[in-house]
C-alpha cells in the first residue's frame, strides 16, 4: 500500500472517498489495538477484535461525510471516535442478556462510549496470567490493580489507557483529553510511578 498516508488523507478530506479503504488499512493495526484493549472479557468468546474492526469499517464508511465536513484533528482520531461508538453498540448488544450489575460494570454508560477504563486496565495488565497457579490469584491481582487505579484521577487513568494500551502518541493523547502535551507526558510518568509496585508483583 502507498505509505504516503498524508497525501491519501488530504485527498480524502477533499472528497475523494474512493481512498478510504487505503487510509483505513493504514490505521487498521492501531484501531485493532484499541478494540483489543476496550473489548469486555465477558463477550470475547462471542465476538473478537477482528469482528468489531469490520463493523468499525462499515460504520465509518457510511459516515465519511461526517469526517469530510467536520473539523477533526486527524483521520485516526475520527476513526477512534467511530470505534468507541461501535464498541458501545457491540457491548450493549452482547451484554443485553447479562445481569444488570454485569452490564453496568462492563458496558459503556452515561454517554461514555469507552466503558469502564479501570476495569479494562486491570484486566489487560494481568491478561498474560494463564496457568492454573496464575489463574488462582488472577481475581486477587485484578482487585489489587483496581485498588491502585482507584487512587488515581480519572484523567490519569485515561492517560495510561491511551498511551500504554491504545498506543496513542503523547500529542494524540493531549488532543483527545484537551490538555497540553507536556501535561499529558507528566501525567503518564506520574501514573506509571504509582502503579510500579503492583506491576512489579505481576511481572
Amino acid at each position: 500500500m502507498n505509505t504516503n498516508i498524508g497525501a491519501i488523507e488530504q485527498k480524502l478530506k477533499l472528497g475523494d472517498l474512493s481512498l478510504f479503504a487505503d487510509a483505513f488499512a493504514f490505521h487498521r493495526p492501531r484501531l485493532w489495538q484499541i478494540i483489543h484493549f476496550r473489548l469486555s472479557d465477558q463477550i470475547r468468546a462471542r465476538v473478537d477484535a477482528d469482528d468489531v474492526l469490520q463493523d468499525v469499517y462499515l460504520d465509518a464508511e457510511k459516515r465519511l461525510d461526517h469526517y469530510v465536513d467536520g473539523d477533526f484533528p486527524s483521520l485516526f482520531l475520527w476513526l477512534r471516535l467511530v470505534t468507541g461508538q461501535t464498541l458501545s453498540r457491540v457491548h450493549r448488544r452482547h451484554l443485553a442478556t447479562e445481569s444488570r450489575s454485569t452490564l453496568r460494570e462492563s458496558s459503556p454508560n452515561d454517554g461514555n462510549p469507552w466503558g469502564n477504563t479501570s476495569l479494562c486496565l486491570s484486566q489487560r495488565f494481568i491478561a498474560h496470567l494463564t496457568s492454573p497457579s496464575q489463574a488462582a490469584v488472577k481475581v486477587e491481582l485484578i482487585a489489587e490493580v483496581r485498588s491502585a487505579l482507584s487512587e488515581m484521577s480519572e484523567m490519569d487513568r485515561e492517560v495510561v489507557a491511551l498511551r500504554h494500551f491504545e498506543e496513542l502518541t503523547n500529542q494524540e493523547v493531549a488532543l483527545e483529553l484537551a490538555i497540553a502535551p507536556k501535561a499529558a507526558s507528566i501525567r503518564y510518568v506520574r501514573a506509571l510511578e504509582r502503579l510500579r509496585g503492583v506491576l512489579e508483583v505481576i511481572n
